[in-house]
């Protein structure tokens, strides 16, 4: 079997094994695929397709390896990881993110978590009136996306939230930050938190849902 590679024709070989990844490499300008016997071939076709350009350049350098380990979820956005060493930092290509290693994507989902809820927080804080300072910590959390200690005045956000839509982290932002009007989830927090966002239970009901 053969494939397109921009002007470049190779031949294709596709390898089932027991393993969850997917490794491309190109050997004596074949393309090799090896990958978990339950992928289908369309599955793989497709993915050469939508990621003709990197391939074309890995062929053309030839014996590079790159392996597509799993799924990067990044602001409600699906992104095949694959692992290449040629990748100086993370880069994001179509709906693949390439990146040297796992210890890598480790650093750069942090320093985004860091970033954006940052930024978000200080922006959404704004609009509030009669809030104290506060301190911001971000950290992964089983059972709850946002927590308010009030007495300390600690928000501390689920690093999980950087995988959601954009908008969902803004809900849990201003949800968390009503709770400095009100302590519970009293009708009259809920009424603090649909006047700046109105849709609330929309959100919830997302949040309930991923």
């Amino acid at each position: 079997m053969q494939v397109e590679l921009k002007d470049i024709i190779v031949d294709l070989e596709i390898i089932y094994k027991n393993n969850k990844n997917i490794y491309f490499r190109f050997n004596n300008n074949k393309l090799v695929v090896t990958c978990n016997r339950f992928i289908s071939k369309k599955y793989i076709l497709d993915l050469i397709k939508k990621n003709e350009e990197s391939l074309y350049k890995m062929c053309k350098h030839n014996d590079k390896e790159i392996e597509n380990d799993r799924f990067f979820n990044y602001l409600g956005e699906k992104y095949t990881i694959v692992f290449d060493n040629t990748s100086k930092s993370p880069e994001f290509r179509d709906d693949m993110i390439f990146v040297r290693d796992k210890k890598t994507l480790d650093k750069f989902y942090q320093k985004e978590c860091n970033r954006i809820f940052e930024n978000e927080v200080k922006r959404i804080s704004s609009y509030f009136n009669d809030i104290p300072k506060f301190s911001l910590k971000i950290r992964k959390m089983k059972t709850r996306w946002g927590v308010n200690n009030v007495t300390k005045r600690i928000i501390t956000l689920n690093s999980e939230l950087l995988k959601k839509k954009p908008h969902l982290l803004d809900y849990v932002i201003i949800h968390e930050l009503c709770h400095f009007y009100e302590a519970n989830h009293s009708a009259n927090f809920w009424r603090h938190v649909s006047e700046y966002y109105p849709d609330y239970k929309g959100a919830r009901k997302e949040l309930r849902e991923v």
